[in-house]
């Protein structure tokens, strides 16, 4: 089978390519010109991509290469998205998470060799599950409030996903929780980006008190969710590609039993550390560098994000690994990088 990708150059992206060609699929990539292709190369720092990969040019931006990219596919998989908390532009959510949506959906319709289309969203498009509830596939985003406008572009595309489901595109949406793992060090891969700093002293004590709740989810097991939802999703449905609900606290305890480190000392108010995200933000817009900390990210950890991928585990056979399982290989993976020191 013949399939067309998105974000084949990002951290899940990437991962789920070399996935594909390992199973036997033909796989055509779109990318852009400018992209970095290094998660498309099997071996660390090798020179050439997997075999067996086309890649195409073209942008989810650009209806025109789309179309062309679709020609003689039986398959989409769109995983590309602007994945930022913070963008001195936020119009970009929305030309790349919204209008690229649409496109993909355009361009998929004209397409008719097309049988199933796969779109990966977020968590951020489920909503927030505040009041220590854990939520299923049955939850809406209220609709009202945003922590981030990466959010806000998530339940807009979220809306039109769901309509074309209505109408009867052959479509199956999944929403990923925190992906974290080896991989490609994009922001997607936020957890990874924390523990360096976390073991590199410049994040010294814990965020905040431990309340905000997440739902972590290993990028291969995601991977392994997206390509049973090819051949077993139901059309129309969603599904949570979620794993262990923990706390960043909780994520700091674990990180310190499994390098047999010390833990933090004391907790970091999320007022510092919003405070903090300002200034970072500030300096960006002069500097033109996105920022490691912002004051939404704040707003993200003020809330909770706790998630049952039940569902998943009934009708797709996802079997998420455990977060200490989980952990345990990123934080070896990192160490290896020499990111971290333990």
């Amino acid at each position: 089978m013949k399939v067309l990708l998105t974000g084949a150059t990002g951290f899940l992206g990437g991962r789920l390519c070399l996935a594909l060609l390992a199973e036997g699929y033909s796989v055509r990539a779109l990318v852009r010109r400018s992209s970095d292709l290094s998660s498309l190369r099997p071996t660390a720092g090798g020179a050439e991509l997997a075999h067996g990969l086309e890649l195409v040019y073209g942008d989810v931006t650009d209806l025109e290469s789309l179309v062309k990219a679709c020609e003689g596919c039986e398959a989409l998989f769109h995983v590309a998205a602007l994945v930022e908390p913070w963008l001195p532009d936020p119009s970009k959510f929305y030309t790349v998470n919204v209008r690229g949506l649409e496109n993909v959906l355009n361009a998929f319709a004209k397409t008719e060799t097309m049988k199933k289309l796969i779109y990966t969203s977020s968590f951020f498009a489920i909503g927030p599950t505040n009041g220590g509830s854990v939520a299923d596939e049955t939850q809406m985003h209220q609709g009202k409030s945003f922590c981030t406008e990466y959010e806000k572009s998530k339940f807009i595309a979220d809306g039109i996903a769901l309509k074309a489901a209505e109408s009867g595109v052959p479509i199956v949406i999944l929403y990923p929780g925190v992906i974290y793992g080896p991989g490609k060090l994009t922001a997607g891969n936020v957890l990874a980006h924390i523990l360096i700093e976390r073991f590199n002293w410049r994040l010294p004590g814990y965020i905040g008190n431990g309340h905000d709740i997440n739902s972590f989810c290993h990028v291969d097991d995601v991977v392994n969710g997206q390509i049973a939802a090819l051949h077993k999703g139901q059309l129309g449905e969603r599904y949570l590609l979620t794993g262990e609900n923990a706390s960043f606290v909780q994520i700091f305890d674990m990180a310190a039993a499994i390098t047999k480190t010390s833990k933090p000392f004391f907790h970091i108010p999320l007022w510092m550390i919003e405070i903090y995200g300002w200034i970072l933000v500030f300096v960006s817009r002069i500097t033109g560098t996105l920022p490691l900390m912002s004051y939404p990210t704040v707003r993200v950890l003020r809330r909770q994000w706790a998630y049952s991928c039940d569902k998943a585990r009934r009708e797709l056979g996802y079997n998420p690994r455990s977060l200490n399982e989980g952990l345990t290989e990123m934080l070896s993976w990192l160490k290896s990088l020499k990111q971290i020191k333990y």
